[in-house]
């Protein structure tokens, strides 16, 4: 006699996660991103050309823990790469209008998948390539930061953070980027880490400001790595708690 062997409980579907990023080459310029420990919370960066000479950069902290975002994760990556290529394909458009209606777009997309209000801080820019501009949108993130030879800028809060309100609209002005500048965006794990030993206190802007100022890198990515070493010498090594993520886009030429 053979007996049957009935399993009552269903595998789970897997869960999606957001499309991995390949950051496109840009002529005159080189970007990269780093991030430090496993992914536990919702750090996420993105990057795609929209157009022969317009790049799209966006750099998002989705309030709360990984297994709890992935869903707002991906539908933000799916709303940033679909009407981000449909509103910056043109030659002929006004970026800062584009801008303001990606991160509307963006900001109701994570209001009805979420059912509710959900905090998203976010930095998003499209980068110029043959004029050298950036048009940014600051939605309540840290700021960037914007090296050039004679100081440091900061890209300071445009708007109030994505999620929280339906018809919230975020500002979107346009810097120059000089010849050998340096942007510097980095997540709020990065700032708001707590020093070890004679470190008091949060890691903060300053000491992120401190490394962009005595830092002569190479790349993006020796940039973004100085930055995260700078950050665990501060911890003492302490095990990561939050993510920790930089970003950086240099204009070499």
């Amino acid at each position: 006699m053979f007996s049957r062997f009935h399993s009552s409980s269903a595998i789970a579907p897997p869960v999606a996660e957001p499309a991995p990023t390949v950051f496109p080459r840009i002529e005159g310029a080189d970007i990269a991103a780093v991030f430090v420990g496993k992914r536990i919370a919702g750090d996420f960066y993105d990057s795609i050309r929209v157009s022969p000479e317009r790049i799209l950069i966006g750099l998002l902290d989705v309030a709360g823990r990984r297994e709890d975002t992935r869903s707002l994760l991906v539908a933000a990556q799916e709303v940033f790469r679909t009407f981000g290529l449909q509103l910056f394909s043109p030659a002929d458009i006004n970026e800062s209008d584009a801008m303001t209606e990606l991160c509307h777009r963006i900001n109701r997309r994570l209001i009805d998948v979420c059912c509710g209000v959900h905090s998203c801080p976010a930095f998003m820019a499209c980068y110029h390539e043959k004029f050298g501009t950036l048009c940014y949108t600051n939605a309540g993130h840290t700021p960037a930061l914007l090296r050039d030879s004679t100081d440091i800028a900061e890209l300071a809060s445009t708007g109030l953070p994505l999620g929280l309100f339906s018809h919230a609209t975020s500002e979107a002005p346009t810097v120059a980027l000089a010849k050998q500048a340096s942007l510097l965006l980095v997540s709020r794990g990065v700032v708001e880490c707590e020093g070890r030993g004679n470190n008091s206190g949060a890691f903060g802007l300053e000491n992120v400001k401190d490394v962009l100022r005595s830092a002569q890198p190479p790349s993006a990515s020796s940039l973004c790595n100085s930055v995260l070493k700078a950050v665990a010498d501060f911890t003492g090594n302490a095990p990561v708690c939050d993510d920790r993520t930089a970003l950086a886009l240099l204009r070499t030429a």
